[in-house]
């Protein structure tokens, strides 16, 4: 199995020390609607809403704010949200594809295509890079969860693709149709995870220096920094030298 992503765990890090908790919340609070919406509000018949709730209480959603958002996509005044994605490249040619829920879209297009201009980024065409990456189903556990074998083997009968083990912790990837049978699985033997959502796996990654680091996260940054912008996904692979220079 692979080494532990060290891109994820730049994510990790990095999410944790620049999102705004109140931007982070509204976010997640707006996939809950949506997916409230689109299918039953209640979570135990709602895979997507099951997951969105799931996210939402690992990074502390008060759980009015979570009841609140249900709520919402009950009512006549729930917006009509449309998700959309973009892809293009970002400074040193890293990959990157951007996923949006917006109720403008001509206002999320161009803001995206904005930022990209302004911080050495490139806008492609729909599919310009997905082809790079596969999408798969991610969980997330603490070191505390287990070794690496007791993980391996709890993924392994749960129906997990693969397990990426280090001293951070464990990621679980699985089939991005089976993240909610895999994660119920995981849960009855190892306990609750700390994340369980669908990513944008990268195929290969391209190593950036310094300067190439500052400048992607800099794009990365204001890109999250949009209401309409739900999450970036980064094929870029930053060196221990590196990180520590940033």
């Amino acid at each position: 199995m692979a080494g532990h992503s060290k891109w994820a765990n730049i994510q990790h890090r990095k999410g944790r020390q620049d999102a705004a908790r109140s931007k982070l919340f509204s976010k997640l609070a707006k996939e809950i609607t949506v997916a409230a919406k689109m299918g039953d509000p209640d979570p135990d018949k709602n895979p997507r809403l099951r997951l969105a709730v799931k996210e939402a209480k690992s990074v502390s959603v008060p759980k009015d704010v979570i009841d609140r958002a249900i709520k919402k996509s009950l009512g006549g005044d729930a917006e009509n949200y449309e998700e959309i994605r973009y892809e293009g490249y970002g400074p040193g040619g890293v990959a990157l594809i951007v996923e949006a829920m917006t109720d403008n879209r001509n206002r999320t297009a161009s803001n995206v295509r904005s930022t990209f201009s302004k911080h050495g980024g490139n806008l492609g065409e729909t599919g310009s890079v997905a082809f790079m990456f596969d999408r798969k189903g991610e969980i997330t556990y603490p070191a505390s969860a287990g070794d690496a074998d007791t993980v391996m083997l709890a993924a392994i009968e749960a129906g997990a693709e693969d397990v990426e083990s280090g001293p951070d912790g464990h990621t679980i990837y699985c089939a991005d149709t089976d993240l909610n049978e895999v994660a119920t699985a995981l849960e009855a033997t190892l306990g609750e995870s700390d994340s369980t959502k669908l990513i944008w796996k990268p195929q290969t990654v391209t190593e950036l220096d310094l300067d190439g680091a500052q400048k992607l996260f800099r794009l990365i940054e204001v890109l999250e920094d949009d209401d309409d912008v739900q999450r970036v996904t980064a094929n870029a692979e930053v060196s221990d030298a590196v990180m520590s220079e940033l």
